[in-house]
């Protein structure tokens, strides 16, 4: 009788952030269409490594399970990608899992995104509504702004794209692609308008546009294909004006 096929992981593991980190291995018995997910909620249930030693069950995040959340970023094979969708048959063995090196370790594989999320509140990603009272209808969107609009509405704040950068790290504060393309978004909504300048001045300063390399390593790696570089390209130009506006003191540049 035939041995039943075996899937090796070797998963980087580190108990506390202070801690220093270590390497163990697993092996599962393979089964068709298993994703890291799924390999991991195996090694969780039966928490044995390879030489049979019982051990802590891996820490990592996840939510949605269907690539939405963003929750479950993680180097696979030296890549960052989502854990979800990241196939065991379309993956070399033995496959290697490691923690974000952009986030610090809270533990395992889970990191603390605080930064990404930081820089968010800094570029005001969101729309000031009152909502308080009815102000009826708002304007709306033309159809054509409207489809390229929603394709950086697809953002799930994974932190891929600011993993994959080789200018976010710890020496840097520059705010990644992530923050910088909903800049772009809200600035292109009708009503998000209104705060246009407050956002393209957060970005003018330390940390914003002026660091990016334009390696495009964001846009490669990008799990939803947002077009990272064409919304930084489009807010350089934006910028300038904004400059000139400050310079001049008119709205009229």
């Amino acid at each position: 009788m035939s041995e039943k096929k075996k899937i090796r992981f070797i998963i980087s593991r580190q108990d506390s952030p202070e801690s220093a980190p270590y390497k163990q291995e697993f092996e599962l018995d393979y089964r068709p269409n298993m994703n890291v997910i799924s390999a991991l909620m195996e090694i969780r249930r039966n928490p044995v490594d390879v030489n049979g030693n019982e051990t802590s069950p891996i820490a990592w995040d996840m939510n949605c399970l269907e690539e939405v959340c963003g929750a479950c970023s993680m180097v696979i094979n030296g890549k960052p990608r989502q854990s979800c969708t990241a196939l065991v048959d379309q993956l070399e063995q033995p496959i290697r899992l490691e923690p974000m090196k952009t986030f610090p370790v809270v533990r395992d594989l889970q990191v603390d995104r605080s930064r990404m999320f930081d820089s968010l509140k800094k570029v005001k990603a969101w729309i000031p509504i009152d909502g308080t009272y009815d102000l009826g209808p708002g304007p709306r969107m033309p159809e054509k702004k409207r489809q390229w609009a929603y394709e950086l509405s697809k953002c799930m704040t994974c932190g891929v794209c600011l993993e994959a950068c080789p200018n976010v790290n710890s020496n840097s504060d520059f705010i990644g692609p992530a923050p910088l393309s909903q800049v772009r978004l809200f600035n292109a909504h009708p009503t998000g308008a209104m705060n246009k300048s407050d956002r393209l001045e957060a970005i003018m300063g330390d940390g914003g546009l002026a660091n990016c390399g334009n390696s495009q390593n964001c846009v490669q790696s990008c799990p939803k294909g947002i077009p990272l570089t064409t919304s930084i390209a489009a807010l350089n130009r934006d910028t300038t004006v904004q400059m000139f506006r400050n310079f001049f003191g008119s709205d009229e540049v």
